[in-house]
Order: structure tokens, then sequence, then C-alpha cells
């Protein structure tokens, strides 16, 4: 097949699979020639084609803002079995807002506010969380938040940057260059972000309630001490699957 070939000799690992959703989301072939150029150019698939399978749901996606990763549908498991119907959610960092409309397909009824700092993906949130029922702010962390949440939200989720600031030059270019600095760079220890949510969390958080954070394995006992030190009683859940582990913190 000559665009799983193209892609191959542009480097792409996974070019068979790759070329079967270029070929399916194109509408003619100077448009598929289009698309497998950007492709081959470096731009990630997800970008190309403007959506992400995630959790067995299509999420659009669009240039410049942070594509969901596998590895996240572990958190997004996690926290359904801690939140049941009607329960009040917050998806901080939320990027596209994968994490809350996925949570909001698995629960069926939740009250869903999703947060990001960065424009693009707030209106690209706004897309994908508008048709599964919730609400998408702009601002940094619960800035933006009705004030009325305090104090009774069931379950708060953030999928916040941590990948430490020297680390981030080691990410696939992909992600480096596409994506936007402020969705990868956690900071000198890669901690920063979740030290705010961590620290805010007792306010918003109802009686019995949690946080839940995704986070690298090696940084999770560190996650957890921070959790702590806000008051929060913290257990770590681990994928070895998907090397990645989430801190869930309760009130």
């Amino acid at each position: 097949m000559r665009v799983a070939a193209a892609l191959r000799e542009a480097g792409c690992v996974f070019a068979e699979e790759e070329s079967r959703r270029l070929i399916s989301a194109a509408q003619t072939p100077s448009e598929l020639a289009a698309m497998v150029d950007r492709r081959s150019a470096g731009l990630p698939l997800e970008h190309v084609i403007g959506w992400a399978e995630f959790c067995g749901l299509r999420i659009a996606v669009d240039h410049g803002v942070f594509v969901p990763r596998q590895r996240t549908e572990f958190l997004v498991r996690q926290v359904a079995a801690l939140a049941g119907k009607n329960a009040v959610v917050v998806d901080l960092c939320c990027g596209t807002g994968a994490v809350g409309v996925a949570l909001a397909s698995a629960l069926q009824r939740i009250e869903l506010y999703s947060v990001d700092i960065d424009p693009a993906a707030v209106r690209c949130a706004r897309r994908n969380v508008s048709a599964a029922g919730g609400r998408v702010y702009e601002g940094d962390l619960y800035d933006p938040l009705p004030a009325d949440l305090r104090g009774r939200v069931h379950v708060l989720v953030a999928n916040a940057p941590y990948v430490p600031t020297g680390s981030v030059r080691l990410l696939p270019a992909e992600a480096r260059i596409h994506e936007a600095r402020a969705a990868l760079d956690g900071g000198e220890d890669g901690l920063d972000i979740q030290r705010r949510v961590a620290a805010g969390a007792p306010v918003w958080l109802a009686p019995g309630g949690h946080l839940a954070v995704e986070t690298s394995r090696r940084q999770a006992p560190q996650t957890a001490e921070i959790f702590a030190r806000s008051g929060l009683n913290a257990r770590v859940v681990c994928s070895d699957e998907l090397d990645v582990a989430v801190v869930i913190g309760s009130r």
C-alpha cells in the first residue's frame, strides 16, 4: 500500500494502522495526499485526522492541543470506580476534555466541570465536553470554577503535566514540537502543578471526596507525600502494562 510505504519511509512505527486511519478520514485523493505529507513531516496523527480514540470514544483534537494518551485510560478507570451516579466531577488541566467525557460516558449521569488555562485547549474541550453535558471554564486551576462548588465536589481529577523541565527536550518530537509546552512541563521536579492542585483540593472536596492524579511510577511516592501534606489520605495504584501510576487522595 503506497500510503503505508510513505509513512514507513518517514519513520512511522505503526504505518499500516495509521494508513488505514488516514484513508478513512480523507474525503478525496488530494486530501489524503496532503494528510500523508503532514504526517510524514512529523505532525501527530491525531492532529492530522482531527480526533483521537480514547476509552472507545472519538475525541476531537485540534492543532497544538495535548493528545490524550492511552495510559490515561488507567486514570479514568480508577476514578470511575470512585464516583457514583450524579457525582460532581471536576477535571482540571482537561486539555481536550477526554477524561471528563470518558467518565460521563462510563457513569452515565455526572455533573461535570472541566478547566484548562490554554485557550486552544478550552475551545477544543468545549466541542467534546458540551456534547457530554458538561461545562468548560478557561483559567488557572480552581480560579474560574463557580464558588458554589466549594465543599461539594465528589471527585477532583487532574492529568496535570508532570514532566520535569529538564526532560521536556527528551520527549518525542510529536509532543515537544506540536503540543503546548504548558501541557507537558511540570516544573523542576515535574510536580509543581500537582502541588498546587493538592493544596487547593480540601476547599473544594465534599466530605469523603477524592482527588486523583496521573503521575509516573517513579514520582508516585513524592506525589503521595504532597497529598499527605495537604491533609489527604493517599494511596498509589500502578499499572505495569501501561507503566503509569495514579495517586488517590481522600478527604
